[in-house]
C-alpha cells in the first residue's frame, strides 16, 4: 500500500514527514525551471592529491572508472545550528491549518534532514526570552534523532496549547547564542519576529553580533500572511489577544486595514534593507505555503558558502 502526503501527516512521526517534504521538494526541483540547481547528497568526495589512498572506494571506480573517497561521520562539510523561536505567539493560527510553530518544527526538520544527508553537522536551539535548550552541532544519525526528538517534544507541547505565556527575546537570545558559539557556523534562525516591531535596532545588533563572530545568517520570518500581513478579516467587530501578555484589543479590521498594510509593509521593508546591509539573508515564510521557497533559500545560502 502506497501513503499518501495526507496519510503521512497524521501518521508518521517527524523524521519521515522531513523526509517526505525533502524529497518532494527534489522531486519538484527536477521538474522545474530550477532543474539544473546542484543538490549533492554524495556518500563520497572525488579523490584529490594527498587523500589517503586507502579509502578509495574501488566498486564505485568500477562502476565510473574514477576515484572516489568515502567520506565518513567525522568530516564535515559545514556546521550549522537550527535556532527556533518557542515563545507564545508562534502558537498562533487562523486561517492556516497549522500554527506557525508546528509549520516552523516542520521546516526546521525538514533542514536538519537535508543537513543530515550532506554530512553537516547540524545543532539545535531552542529559545523564547533566553535560551531554553542548546544542542551542539554534530552530524552523526543517532544526534540527528536526538534532535528530532527535542522537536517532537515541542510538537505535543503545541498540542496542548499550554496557557503558559512565553515572552519573545530573540535580540537577548541571539546574543546569547552569538557569545556560545565557538566554532563559525551557519545559524538558520525561524522566528515571528513578534517582538520586534518596536525593538527593530536590538534585534538587528544581535543580527550583527553573529555577523561580527563570523557566523553566516539566514533568517525566516515565519508568519501567516493573510492574517499578520493583510489583515484579512471578514466585515464586522474582533477581539485581538497578544497571545504573550494576554491583553486585548477590539478592532473592526475593514477601519484599520489600509492603514495596517501600509505600515507592516515599511517595517518590513526597511527591516529587509537592515539585514541586506548586515548580510543577512532574510526571507517571509507564509504557513499557507508549501516548504519549498525556504528549502530553495537554504539550498541558495549553502551554495554561496562553498
Amino acid at each position: 500500500m502506497i501513503l499518501n502526503s495526507d496519510i503521512i501527516n497524521q501518521l508518521a512521526p517527524l523524521e519521515m514527514k522531513a523526509r517526505n517534504i525533502v524529497e518532494g521538494f527534489i522531486s519538484g526541483l527536477h521538474r522545474s525551471p530550477f532543474h539544473g540547481f546542484s543538490v549533492e547528497f554524495a556518500e563520497h568526495k572525488p579523490y584529490n592529491q594527498g587523500d589517503d589512498f586507502k579509502h578509495i572506494d574501488w566498486k564505485v571506480y568500477g562502476k565510473t572508472e574514477r576515484f572516489y573517497v568515502k567520506r565518513y561521520e567525522a568530516e564535515t562539510n559545514l556546521r550549522a545550528h537550527v535556532v527556533l523561536d518557542i515563545s507564545s505567539s508562534m502558537y498562533f493560527k487562523h486561517f492556516a491549518e497549522w500554527s506557525k510553530l508546528r509549520y516552523a518544527i516542520h521546516l526546521a526538520s525538514s533542514l536538519m534532514y537535508l543537513l543530515n544527508r550532506q554530512r553537516d553537522a547540524t545543532g539545535l536551539v531552542l529559545f523564547d526570552e533566553k535560551v531554553r535548550a542548546e544542542f551542539p552541532a554534530k552530524s552523526s544519525y543517532n544526534h540527528l534523532r536526538l534532535l528530532y526528538s527535542q522537536l517532537e517534544e515541542q510538537l505535543v507541547e503545541e498540542q496542548k496549547k499550554s496557557e503558559l505565556r512565553r515572552q519573545s527575546a530573540s535580540a537577548d537570545a541571539l546574543h546569547q547564542l552569538a557569545e556560545n558559539l565557538k566554532k563559525r557556523s551557519l545559524v538558520i534562525i525561524l522566528t515571528d519576529l513578534f517582538e520586534n516591531a518596536n525593538d527593530h535596532d536590538a534585534l538587528l545588533s544581535s543580527l550583527r553580533h553573529l555577523r561580527h563572530q563570523k557566523h553566516e545568517v539566514l533568517l525566516f520570518n515565519i508568519l501567516e500572511h493573510r492574517s499578520e500581513r493583510e489583515l484579512d478579516f471578514p466585515d464586522g467587530k474582533f477581539l485581538f489577544e497578544d497571545m504573550e501578555s494576554g491583553s486585548e484589543l477590539e478592532v473592526v479590521p475593514a477601519q484599520v486595514k489600509d492603514d495596517y498594510q501600509k505600515k507592516v509593509k515599511e517595517y518590513t521593508e526597511r527591516f529587509r534593507i537592515a539585514c541586506n546591509e548586515a548580510k543577512v539573508d532574510f526571507e517571509e515564510i507564509d504557513t499557507q505555503s508549501p516548504f519549498d521557497l525556504a528549502l530553495l533559500a537554504y539550498l541558495n545560502k549553502r551554495k554561496k558558502l562553498r
